[in-house]
This record gives structure tokens, sequence and C-alpha cells, in this order.
């Protein structure tokens, strides 16, 4: 990849009323030049930086292929840090391929995927996690992780990491420079308990950051909601009905279902991100067999299960449940309302009996995912078991798995400085501890990354034009 040649993309998808083409690189306002006729007459060498011009772009004969509105950015201040052009067409997907092609006539190259954001990085413009941060604002699907995404572009969390690594950065420096002074062992220029109070202190810091992730992965991807239950209890009309689309085959016969199936929808501004299961009962059916077994694989993954039932479960079936849900949020959900009996007090006893410490339940809610009656009360619980708080933009909350493993090894680092601390070790062994922690920390943002194929499997996943 040369970042000396001058890149063009489609920055918009194709089909709209306006189709928008970018080039980035030091020849951008040149080449658009070679093909534009500006209504005026000026060249646009001769524009001015935030300038918008109106012409004609020009074909290689000399005939108009569209009327266009050219925007000229000069560096560094663009979005890449380089020389910048945009070009307002209309949408055509033949008019869009045909200045594309012109582009590439003269010079031009097509970029590859986040190639854009990728310079901007190269050259300054932002940060890793900043980048990482526009890929997550385009897929933002709703309030929360479009907040989370806003934050991390506007670098607090960069701040919030740059604040930690100054510190740690100052008192690694006066360990070294005792190590300078290492033949008069009674000088110590980093004050130990200082030292202690500090380490101690950004520990609490990455802890909670790294804490945050949970938060930040299920905002993201989903909060997975596990549907379980015995065969033909109304699991894939269940949800059939919060998905409000015919997702799941639904028929009267047992263990229709017999794979894993997967959706996602908002409730309230939080993505729930749904599994309907293989119906849990004996059989002799290998393949529903292993729907069964990836049933129960998918309730261990969940965050909230919801235990859906058509008749009061045996003492044996409430403690399995309870054990293998230990720790989660399980919602138990009577379906077939309108076919059960009116006197719910024969639930009492059952209610009761899941209640526990090693399992959340709540008291069981009377549904029917046929008629859709009750399904909002359904709908609500699932909001509040999935617990998520309100996200503000300020708010620093950890989205990538990258930067959590980061985290991590730098809360490995910092415990080892503490032992050895504790152990009263050597200033030498100390300042290595926490040169590692500067080194993860400075991995999130991309201060110490050297590694080309980090860069690569960061933005690989970035669409073309951005």
């Amino acid at each position: 990849m040369n970042q000396e040649e001058c890149i063009c993309a489609l920055a918009t998808p194709a089909g709209g009323a306006i189709g928008i083409i970018r080039l980035s690189g030091s020849d951008a306002i040149t080449l658009t030049d070679k093909i534009f006729q500006s209504a005026n007459g000026k060249s646009l060498e001769e524009a001015k930086p935030y300038t918008l011009h109106y012409g004609e772009i020009k074909d290689k004969d000399g005939n108009t292929i569209d009327d266009v509105l050219v925007s000229v950015f000069r560096a560094p201040h663009s979005y890449t840090g380089e020389n910048s052009t945009e070009i307002s067409c209309h949408g055509s997907r033949y008019i869009l391929q045909q200045v594309l092609h012109r582009f590439t006539e003269v010079g031009c190259r097509q970029a590859e995927p986040g190639e854009y954001t990728r310079r901007a990085y190269l050259n300054g413009k932002m940060d890793l996690s900043q980048a990482e941060a526009v890929a997550d604002l385009i897929a933002s699907t709703n309030k929360a992780t479009h907040k989370m995404a806003l934050s991390q572009l506007k670098g607090h969390f960069s701040n919030e990491l740059s604040l930690l690594r100054e510190k740690l950065l100052k008192m690694t420096s006066l360990l070294e420079l005792e190590l300078d002074f290492s033949d008069h062992e009674e000088l110590e220029f980093a004050d130990r308990s200082e030292l202690q109070a500090l380490a101690e202190e950004i520990n609490h810091k990455i802890t909670t950051l790294a804490h945050s992730f949970e938060t930040g992965n299920a905002l993201k991807q989903g909060v997975a909601v596990a549907i379980v239950g015995k065969t033909n209890v109304g699991k894939s009309t269940l949800l059939n009905r919060l998905l409000h689309e015919e997702k799941a085959i639904v028929s009267d016969i047992h263990g229709t279902t017999r794979d894993v199936i997967e959706d996602t929808t908002l409730i309230d501004g939080i993505t729930f991100r749904f599994i309907d299961t293989a119906g849990i009962r004996k059989t002799d059916d290998v393949v529903e067999n292993i729907g069964i077994g990836r049933t129960f694989q998918k309730m261990e993954e969940a965050k909230i299960v919801i235990w859906l039932l058509d008749e009061q479960p045996s003492a044996s079936e409430i403690e399995e449940m309870k054990l293998k849900n230990q720790g989660k949020k399980l919602l138990v959900v009577f379906n077939k309302m309108d076919k059960l009996e009116n006197d719910k007090l024969a639930f009492d006893k059952f209610t009761h009996s899941c209640g526990s410490d090693s399992s959340e339940a709540e008291s069981p809610l009377f549904i029917s995912a046929r008629t859709g009656e009750n399904v909002s009360s359904l709908e609500q619980a699932l909001v509040k078991a999935a617990d998520i708080p309100e996200i503000t933009e300020n708010d620093v909350i950890i989205t990538s798995a990258r930067h959590y493993e980061a985290l991590l090894r730098a809360h490995d680092s910092l415990s080892r400085v503490l032992e050895s601390m504790e152990m009263g070790m050597s200033g030498d062994i100390i300042a290595e501890d926490l040169k590692m922690v500067l080194e993860e920390l400075g991995e999130i943002t991309g201060g110490q990354i050297s590694s080309q194929e980090t860069l690569n499997n960061i933005f690989k996943h970035f669409c073309i034009g951005k």
C-alpha cells in the first residue's frame, strides 16, 4: 500500500439521489481539476480550502458525464490530513461508475476498505482507538451505541489513557534514574509509598474500564436472550412475536426447531439478540439431539434466559433449570394464557421454589405468544433484566475486545508491580513491569503499534469509502 498514491472511492451507498466520490492524496486537487470544468472557468488549483464549486465532469472526449459540486480541502485540514476533494454527483450507478473510471484514467486508484481512516491515523489526525470508533459510529444501531462511539471518537477514552500513561511515565523515569545511580544504593528518587498509591489508583481505574466491557459489548452486539423450554410450548411463536416477523417455522409437530435461530430487535432503545433453541425433550433423533445440545450451550452464553412453559414443571425440572442458570437473569414465562385456567395461585409454590441466590428469577409472567397478550410486559421485564445503565456522551465504555484484552494485560502487569513492592523487590524489576503497563496502554491508542498485521486486522472491517 503506497500512501503517496491518490485514492478514490464512492463514499455513499449507490442508488440514492446523490452519490459522493471522495479523493485523497497530494494530487487530489490536481487530478480532480483534470476532469472538472468549473462554471466560472476557474481552476481548482486556485480554490481556497472549504469552498464549493459548481461545474461539469467531462469524459476523455470532452463530453459531459454529469453536473456536479466539488468540495475542496487542503492538507492538513481534512479528514485524512491530505489534500482532498469530494464530488457530489447524481446518484445514478452508471454516472458514478463513469466518474470513478475517469479518475482511474487520470491516475487515481480505487481505495481499499478503511484506507481513508487509516491515512487519517497515520497522518496523526486521530489515534487508533478513535479510528476504530469511526467504524462503530457507522455501525451504531441505537442511541446507546451511537453515544459510546461518539464519546470514543471525541477522544474521551484516549484522554483517560493519556492521563494514566503520563503518571506512569513520570514514575518509571524516576525508577530508571535510580538505576543510573545503582552504585549509591541509599539513593531513592521514586517515593515507594507514592508509587504504591499511584499503582493502586491506576489499577482501580483500569479495572473499572475493563468491567465496562460487559455493558459495552452487550450494547454493541445485543443483549443475548435464550428462549428455552420443551417442544411445542411456543418458543418459535414467541420469537416471531418479539421480532415482529415470521423468522421461525411454527408447527404443531414436536421437534420442528432443530437448530439455533438468532435475530435482533430494539426494545426501548436496547438491542436484544434473541435465540430460539431446539425444544428440550428425550429423543432418539440424532439431529434433534445435536440441536438440544446447542440449546444448553446457548443458555450458557446468554445473559438472560426466558424459560417458556405451558404447564407446571416438576421439582426436578426446576432444580435443573436453576442449576444451569446460576448468576443469570431467569425469566419464567407461562405461554398460552388464553388457554390456561385463570387460577394462577396454583403456581405460587413454583414461584417460591424458583427464587434462589443461585439464579436471579423474577415472578412468573403469563402471556399469549399467539395473540400477543401481555407480551409488552415481557418486553419491559427484558429491559429491566438487561440492567443497562443510562449512557451519556461523556461516559467511557469499552466496546472493543482488543481494548479489553490490553486492559487485562495492563492489570496483570500492575498487579505484579504491587506484589514486587510488597516483597521489597529492586527498582529495576518494578520498572520493567511498569514499562509493560505503558506498552499495553499504548497498544490501545496506537502509540506503540508497530505490527502491520494489527493495523490490517483493524481496518479490514471498514467499508470502502471510509
